[in-house]
């Protein structure tokens, strides 16, 4: 008897399925941004293998791989820019932001600050990817520029 009244009725099953969803469908979104980001990079240039993105999903691991994720796109774009002669705004693009997104997020855990600091983590997580998503358009047109030229 004590098991049903513990139990969830329909209102709050279907507010945990809404938080969910608002929480996997922008991480798929952006998990997919990074992988069309280092796609957007030569092989020889890329620091990993795109695939290693969806490792992020990882719980607690993913944790630690977002900022090996941030270093080696970081390091990824610089090289390809490098190598086409593309000036960037910033050495090593992206990392400040995206180790400041990475040190937010880690720092959710402690449960004095995680409020604030989670409120913190999401602005940075979508500065970070506005950014990685512009640095990926520059590339793609820098290709097609490179294309276009024959």
């Amino acid at each position: 008897m004590n098991f049903l009244i513990s139990m969830p009725g329909s209102l709050e099953i279907i507010i945990m399925l809404s938080g969910l969803t608002l929480t996997i469908v922008p991480l798929v979104f952006y998990l997919l941004t990074l992988q069309s980001t280092f796609n957007a990079v030569s092989p020889e240039n890329r620091k990993m293998p795109s695939s290693n993105v969806w490792l992020l999903l990882i719980p607690v691991f993913g944790l630690a791989w977002h900022f090996f994720v941030v270093n080696r796109l970081s390091d990824s774009i610089q090289a390809e820019a490098n190598a086409r002669n593309i000036k960037l705004e910033e050495f090593r693009p992206t990392r400040q932001i995206g180790l400041a997104m990475c040190i937010l997020g880690a720092s959710t855990l402690i449960p004095v600050i995680n409020a604030l600091t989670g409120l913190a983590f999401i602005v940075c997580w979508i500065i970070y990817w506005v950014k990685i998503n512009n640095y990926r358009k520059i590339l793609l047109e820098s290709e097609a520029n490179l294309l276009a030229r024959g």
